[in-house]
């Protein structure tokens, strides 16, 4: 079955930064586009970047351009979200996520704190 678990989440300064990993198992990762979501208290999930599975196209929130990089590493099934110049807004539960044969896959999430 198809599994996403998020890791490297924390509590982190302004201006600081951290890099998330997403570990994907069941499913041909090298064929599958894969993102980053996060989601603030009371609030709906948001696309922050995504990248096609040769990772030759991505795109970004506009809020997050510049300042977050998504990578993947195919021969590790691996996704990853470098995230620099971190901002408190920045504050939210990231997921990973991926469609597969026409069905929306999710990890468990990891928190990121970003505060002084």
């Amino acid at each position: 079955q198809v599994q996403l678990v998020e890791s490297g989440g924390g509590l982190v300064q302004p201006g600081g930064s951290l890099r998330l990993s997403c570990a994907a198992s069941g499913f041909i990762f090298s064929s599958s586009a894969m993102s980053w979501y996060r989601q603030h208290p009371g609030k709906e999930r948001e696309l922050v970047a995504a990248i096609t599975g040769a990772g030759r196209i991505t795109n970004y929130l506009d809020s997050v351009k510049g300042r977050f990089t998504i990578l993947r590493n195919n021969a590790k099934n691996t996704v990853y979200l470098q995230m620099n110049s971190l901002k408190p807004e920045d504050t939210a539960v990231y997921y990973c996520n991926t469609r597969w044969t026409l069905n929306d896959y999710w990890g468990q999430g990891t928190q990121v704190t970003v505060s002084s």
